[in-house]
């Protein structure tokens, strides 16, 4: 599917039908990595519309034209009202995701009724653990998935390479330059609805303790901080994600 906005066309995907939730992939893959993460863990539970849509500068949506992450906010946030049609809203994202997850919400507080982190960037991000794997020799794979991954066992490859490369091909790497240069958002008040922030403890990319310090912030949220998985954290641990995930749901409800 496609939704012309102003700035540009932002290709999606969508599953279900009934309150919109907008799912945000992180940098340099696509919406199939979120798509095969997310889609497992909304099974069973009835009454939600999940958008899937590709990041400006990834996967089929291009970023001509845009030059900093307020220009991606924008077409965002002109996604979102599109494609909500002024229904509330909930938005799940994953790492870089959050970037944008946080300034849509901050512009348009009113529709967004729920956030789920998943192994966010924050802007307070500090105290990065070293790499460590946990299960596997360290020999399967190629480079990016050896520093992905912290099981890396020939299910999480598969996972790698159905999920994660076909959108990493796609990367517009000089676009994602670009805007990383002004990276920068305003930032907006503590959330006030019902959130989820999920944390890997051996994330070598973003850590965990920027996740933890929302946790005085943001008075209706649940922190969690799993043991034994890293920054692919939604790959590697999904029977919890999945749990945590309906518990944010029924919340949100």
């Amino acid at each position: 599917m496609e939704l012309r906005t102003s700035r540009t066309l932002v290709h999606y995907v969508e599953h279900g039908a009934g309150r919109p939730v907008l799912v945000l992939h992180g940098a340099g893959v696509d919406h199939r990595e979120a798509e095969g993460c997310f889609e497992p863990a909304f099974a069973g539970a009835e009454g939600f519309r999940r958008i899937y849509p590709d990041l400006p500068g990834m996967g089929r949506t291009a970023a001509d034209g845009l030059d900093s992450a307020e220009d991606v906010l924008a077409v965002l946030c002109e996604f979102v009202d599109r494609i909500t049609d002024g229904e509330s809203c909930l938005v799940v994202a994953h790492s870089a995701g959050a970037h944008f997850a946080l300034g849509v919400a901050a512009r348009r507080p009113a529709t967004v009724a729920g956030l789920a982190l998943i192994c966010p960037l924050l802007p307070n991000v500090r105290d990065v653990p070293e790499h460590r794997i946990i299960v596997g020799s360290g020999e399967l794979g190629d480079e990016t998935f050896r520093e992905y991954f912290v099981v890396q066992t020939p299910e999480m490859l598969e996972r790698y390479e159905r999920l994660v490369v076909p959108g990493m091909r796609l990367a517009d790497e000089a676009a994602m330059e670009r805007i990383g240069e002004r990276w920068e958002l305003t930032p907006g008040p503590a959330f006030e609805g019902p959130a989820l922030i999920v944390a890997g403890r051996l994330d070598a990319t973003v850590g965990y303790a920027a996740a933890i310090d929302l946790v005085d912030r943001w008075l209706r949220s649940t922190v969690a901080v799993v043991d034994g998985a890293g920054h692919a954290l939604a790959h590697e641990k999904p029977e919890l994600l999945r749990a945590l995930v309906q518990d944010w749901l029924e919340r949100c409800e």
